[in-house]
Parts: C-alpha cells; sequence; structure tokens
C-alpha cells in the first residue's frame, strides 16, 4: 500500500471523526438527544430569530427573480458557472420559486386567502421561532460546509468495503451508504438527503441507489419521534414505539428496493453512465480493512487543499439556499392547504377504513382519515389522532406515520429539490406502498402490546 504523509492521515482520521462527532454522535440536550450539528443550527437560529424571515424572503425573492431573469441569456456551450447552478432551471421548478416568493410574501404582510397565511399552513414552514422552512436556512449552512468532513476525507471509502456484504445483498445498495444511512436514523433525515444527493451528483451512486437510500433510510429524527409521541399522547410507550419503528423499517428497506418504483429506476450515474464491474469487490493481496484504508487514504490525499473543499461548501450551501428551500416552501404549503382546508387527504383515506377494521384497529373510521394525510407533513396524523381515545390505535397511527417517511413538508420536499432521479408520483407511489405494508406490521405488534 502507498505510503501516506502524515497531513493525510490527519485529514482522515481527525477531520473524518469529526464528520462523525457532528453528524452521527447522539448528545444528551435539555430537549432531549441530538446530534451536534442540529444543536449548533438550533442555537444560531435562536440568535437570528428576528432576522431569518426577511433572510429567507430575500432569498425566494433572488431565487424567483434570477431564474426568470436568466432564461433571456441562452446557456454557452461548455460553460457551467455559478449563476447557471442556482438559477438555471425549467419553467415548472422556475414556477415553484415564484410560488414560494408568493406564499411567504402573503404569510410575512398578513394578506390574501387565511387558508395560505394561516398559522397551520404558510405558518408551520415560515414561523421565525421553529418554522421548517427557516430553520433549513441554518441547517443547510451548517450542513453545506460541514458534510465534506464526512464525504471527502475517507471515511465513506473506509466504511464501503467493510459494510458492502450487509448493505448489498439486504437493501441493494453500496456499502459506503452505511454512514449515509447512520446519518438519517441518528441524525436526522434532511441530513441523510443532503449526504445522498451529493454523493449522486459526484458519481459514487447510481440512480437507483441514491433513489433508494434518500426514500429509504432518511428517517426522522429520534428528537422528533419524542414530539410526535408527546403529541398524540402515547409517552409511556416511547421503547415500544420506536422499537416498532425500527422493525417495520428494516422489513420496508428490505422489500422497497425489489419493487416498483424504485427496482424500475436505472442502473447509471447521473452522467448516464453504466457501472462497470464490480464496483467494491476487494482486489488479490488486500482484505476489507485494508482496502477500505486505501481507497481512505487515497480520498483525504485528494482533497489536501482545504481552501477548494471550504470553497465548494459554501456552493453547497448557496444551492441549498437558492434551489431547495424554495420548492419545500412551495410544495409544504400546497400540501398544508390541503390537508387542513380540504376532504382531499380524508377522501383518500377512505380505503383504509376497512382495512384497518379488518386488523381489528379500534376506532378505524378515525385512523383511515391519519393513513394519507401524513403525505403533507409528518406531524399531522400525530395532531389527528390525539382526540382518540384507544391507546392501541394512538400507538398504531403515530407509528405508521413516522414509518411511512416520506413528507411533503420536509423530506420529500427537499427530495424534489434535489437532482435525484424522483418525481412526485414517484413519492407518492412509495409513501402509498410504504403505508400498506407497514400497516399490517405496526397493527400485530399494537394487538400484542395492547
Amino acid at each position: 500500500m502507498k505510503k501516506h504523509s502524515l497531513y493525510t492521515w490527519f485529514l482522515f482520521i481527525v477531520l473524518s471523526g469529526l464528520g462523525v462527532f457532528l453528524f452521527i454522535t447522539p448528545i444528551s440536550t435539555a430537549d432531549g438527544m441530538k446530534v451536534p450539528i442540529a444543536i449548533l443550527a438550533n442555537m444560531l437560529a435562536g440568535n437570528l430569530e428576528q432576522y431569518i424571515l426577511w433572510f429567507t424572503f430575500i432569498v425566494f425573492t433572488i431565487a424567483a427573480l434570477g431564474s426568470v431573469i436568466i432564461k433571456a441569456f441562452p446557456k454557452r456551450d461548455g460553460s457551467h458557472t455559478l449563476a447557471d447552478s442556482l438559477f438555471r432551471v425549467n419553467w415548472f421548478w422556475t414556477i415553484m420559486r415564484v410560488l414560494a416568493v408568493i406564499f411567504a410574501a402573503m404569510y410575512i404582510f398578513d394578506f390574501g386567502p387565511l387558508q395560505v397565511n394561516s398559522d397551520v399552513t404558510a405558518g408551520i414552514l415560515l414561523d421565525p421561532a421553529g418554522g421548517l422552512v427557516t430553520y433549513m436556512f441554518v441547517l443547510f449552512f451548517f450542513a453545506g460546509l460541514l458534510l465534506p468532513l464526512l464525504t471527502d476525507f475517507g471515511l465513506l471509502d473506509f466504511f464501503g468495503s467493510m459494510m458492502v456484504k450487509v448493505m448489498r445483498p439486504l437493501f441493494k445498495i453500496p456499502g459506503r451508504s452505511s454512514i449515509d444511512c447512520l446519518a438519517s436514523w441518528v441524525g436526522d433525515g434532511t441530513i441523510g438527503v443532503l449526504l445522498t444527493s451529493k454523493q449522486y451528483e459526484e458519481g459514487n451512486y447510481t440512480a437507483r441507489e441514491a433513489a433508494t437510500i434518500a426514500t429509504t433510510f432518511s428517517v426522522v429524527s429520534i428528537t422528533f419521534c419524542l414530539v410526535v409521541v408527546e403529541t398524540i399522547g402515547i409517552q409511556d410507550y416511547f421503547l415500544e414505539f420506536y422499537g416498532t419503528v425500527i422493525l417495520a423499517g428494516i422489513i420496508l428497506a428490505v422489500i422497497m428496493p425489489r419493487i416498483y418504483p424504485l427496482k424500475n429506476k436505472p442502473d447509471s450515474f447521473i452522467d448516464g453512465t453504466a457501472p462497470k464491474g464490480n464496483r467494491e469487490e476487494v482486489p488479490e493481496g488486500f482484505n476489507v480493512f485494508t482496502y477500505g484504508l486505501k481507497n481512505a487514504l487515497a480520498k483525504a490525499e485528494s482533497n489536501k487543499n482545504l481552501g477548494k473543499v471550504l470553497g465548494s461548501g459554501l456552493k453547497n450551501v448557496l444551492e441549498m439556499w437558492f434551489a431547495v428551500a424554495p420548492v419545500i416552501m412551495a410544495f409544504g404549503t400546497i400540501a398544508l392547504v390541503l390537508a387542513e382546508f380540504t376532504s382531499f387527504f380524508r377522501i383518500l383515506g377512505m380505503p383504509f377504513e376497512p382495512i384497518l377494521a379488518l386488523l381489528q384497529i379500534p376506532e378505524a373510521g378515525e385512523a383511515a382519515q391519519t393513513m394519507i394525510v401524513g403525505f403533507a407533513d409528518m406531524l399531522l396524523p400525530s395532531v389527528l389522532g390525539a382526540g382518540i381515545e384507544s391507546d392501541m390505535t394512538r400507538f398504531f397511527i403515530a407509528t405508521v406515520s413516522v414509518t411511512q417517511l416520506i413528507y411533503l413538508s420536509e423530506v420529500g420536499g427537499l427530495i424534489l429539490g434535489t437532482k435525484l432521479p424522483l418525481k412526485l408520483w414517484d413519492l407518492f407511489i412509495i409513501f402509498l406502498i410504504r403505508t400498506i405494508i407497514a400497516i399490517p406490521i405496526v397493527a400485530l405488534v399494537a394487538h400484542l402490546l395492547f
């Protein structure tokens, strides 16, 4: 194996170790267990509370105006400027950015339909004291700058060869995705999506692999799970609830990559090329540890220029602010309006009533109404189910809602704002299939517990 300088070893061990600490290591806080990057984001968000709403509105406005204006300037062959990265999108995404400005303006300046600017629609996303989009701006800042600690200094490459015999046969994804999945489960689903998107854009995942990881492992954080159980009133069953989430999550992670629509995603990289041979085969003369170490040090060696890595991180931040956040705002607001002020999701949930009755879930009619509404926002099923008397039914609703995983106001909107190969229809189908598979699993556990 090639000899490397102490500086290269420092980059691999110390900076990768710092990435593990920031993104994956849970720390006990007054608000429960949180990873350090979430703690940093909360601290900064608290200090910027009086400014963050206006900053968000300005970014949305620049994103929308930039996307409209740049259409007047044809792209030069072979050129790819920062302006192209931030603003050159098709008309559909341009319209989404314009809608984000309109929805944000309605909330900030208090005009337009109540259905849009109320605290239960745009307010959920823009509230300066904890709105999802305003918090995302702060989280994107830290994630964009610090994600290279996980991706650029060899950590994924080191674990890739060692975990391939687990991740590939079970979940049909590369070994390096083990860190990605762990960041989602322990940290936050949004962090996992950002990490997956970056790996896909850099050519480390095929379209099928990236779509699988983003929609299968981007689970909400343990902290948010605590919010769910408190909202619906099953605090005494948290361990049973989270254990069932893990059980159902693993079963779904085995099944989902093997069926439509994930199975039908092309097994090719973002540039259209197909993988050559076995990308993760350990060459002769190496074992999984030494081969992982060789790859890790080579990766660290190629990123010795920390200034270039920092510049890449800042570019990531800008792309998340201008491209991803407006999409979350537009899709999230529309979905919340449909959930709060129409019967759209309630009607979609009606076919689940006979299924839940067959599974002997008490108050099946009320529970059925919560089965589809989670596609709009992750907390809505628990809010709607809080008034149900049966402990079993409230346990069932809370557990299914977390295993559904795709929520347009967070993970779903984030996926749509990235270059991941997933469309709105894909997300809804995946959400629906996850729900159908999770229902009998969770019902079985609920009957065993109650």
